[in-house]
C-alpha cells in the first residue's frame, strides 16, 4: 500500500504522554509500524503515537528541501483536492454571505500557496502559515502572498482576525491539538468558520490496510476518527455544521469500476479515507482555560 510522503523514522528521544483528548493514561496497542507505534485510549478511543518526539524534533521534520520539492511536484493535484474540499464544505455559500471587507482567510499549513493564491484572486484578504521556509518563500515570491513562518500560536494574531480558517491535513501532525484549536477559535470572528480536513482512522482503507495504511506514517502523531475529532472540536467551543468523508479506495488498488463505486459510496455511507469538518465559532467568544 502506497503511503503519503513522510520524513524518515528518526532515532530520537521520545516521551510517553497522556491522551491528548481526555488526559487518560490507559492505552491498548493499536498499530505497530516500523520504528514507531500507535495506541488507543481506553477511555475516549483517541489513537495517538506513543511515545512521541518533543516539539523541537517535530518542527525539524518540515524544514528540509525534500519536503518543499514533494509539495511543489504535487501542487496541482493538491490544489484540485483543495477545490473539491471547499465545494464540499459549502465555502462558496459562506463567501456569498460576507461583505467584501469581511472576507479574511487564513490557510494554516498552506504549503506553496496554490489554494491561498486562488482565494486571493477571488478578492479575499489571504494570509498563510507555513513553517517550511522554502515553501513560505516560494508562496511570497511566486504569488505575492503574506506568509507567516512561525507555528500558529506564536504569531499572536489579534482576536477575531479571520472569517474563515483552513487547516487541511495539519492537525494530525501537531503535538498539542487542543492548544491549536483554542487559538484557532480565538482568532476566528464570531460565527466564523473552520474548514478542517484529516485522515479518518475508522474509514474503509484504514481498516483494510492496518499498519500499511498510507496515513499510518511517522509524521502523523494522531489518527483521528470522526468521533474523536468531533469531540475535540466541541471541547474547544466549536459548533459542528457539516461532516463529510471521501476516498473509498486508493488509486491503483482496484479495477477502475470497483474504485469508482467505492468512491461514490464513501460520502453517503461515511467510510471515506479522509474526513472534512466545517465548524463554526460561537457567537460570543467565552473565556476558558485551555491546555
Amino acid at each position: 500500500m502506497y503511503k503519503t510522503w513522510s520524513t524518515p523514522v528518526q532515532d530520537e528521544a521520545r516521551l510517553k504522554i497522556p491522551c491528548a483528548l481526555c488526559d487518560g493514561e490507559d492505552f491498548v496497542p493499536y498499530l505497530r509500524c516500523a520504528g514507531f507505534a500507535y495506541v488507543r485510549c481506553k477511555r475516549c478511543s483517541l489513537v495517538q503515537m506513543n511515545p512521541q518526539p518533543d516539539e523541537a524534533a517535530v518542527k525539524r521534520r518540515y524544514s528540509g528541501a525534500d519536503y518543499f520539492e514533494y509539495e511543489l511536484e504535487n501542487e496541482k493535484a493538491f490544489f484540485n483536492l483543495g477545490l473539491l474540499a471547499l465545494a464540499d464544505a459549502g465555502f462558496y455559500a459562506i463567501e456569498e454571505g460576507l461583505r467584501p471587507e469581511e472576507r479574511r482567510v487564513l490557510d494554516i499549513g498552506c504549503a506553496t500557496g496554490a489554494l491561498l493564491g486562488y482565494l486571493a484572486g477571488r478578492g479575499w484578504r489571504a494570509e498563510g502559515v507555513e513553517i517550511n521556509g522554502k515553501q513560505a518563500e516560494y508562496a511570497r515570491r511566486e504569488r505575492g502572498l503574506t506568509i507567516h513562518e512561525r507555528p500558529l500560536e506564536e504569531n499572536q494574531f489579534p482576536t477575531g482576525s479571520f472569517s474563515v480558517i483552513i487547516a487541511s491535513h495539519l492537525i494530525e501532525h501537531l503535538r498539542r491539538p487542543h492548544s491549536f484549536l483554542a487559538e484557532t477559535r480565538r482568532i476566528l470572528t464570531p460565527r466564523g468558520h473552520l474548514l478542517l480536513t484529516t485522515p479518518n482512522c475508522t474509514g474503509f482503507q484504514a481498516r483494510l490496510y492496518a499498519n500499511k495504511w498510507r496515513s499510518a506514517i511517522f509524521d502523523h502523531l494522531y489518527l483521528f476518527s470522526v468521533k474523536t475529532i468531533s469531540r475535540l472540536l466541541r471541547e474547544e467551543g466549536f459548533h459542528i455544521e457539516k461532516t463529510v468523508t471521501w476516498g473509498g479506495l486508493a488509486a491503483g488498488s482496484a479495477p477502475r469500476p470497483v474504485k469508482t463505486l467505492f468512491d461514490k459510496l464513501a460520502k453517503p455511507l461515511g467510510f471515506g479515507d479522509v474526513v472534512m469538518i466545517k465548524a463554526a465559532a460561537p457567537l460570543f467568544q467565552c473565556l476558558k482555560f485551555n491546555r
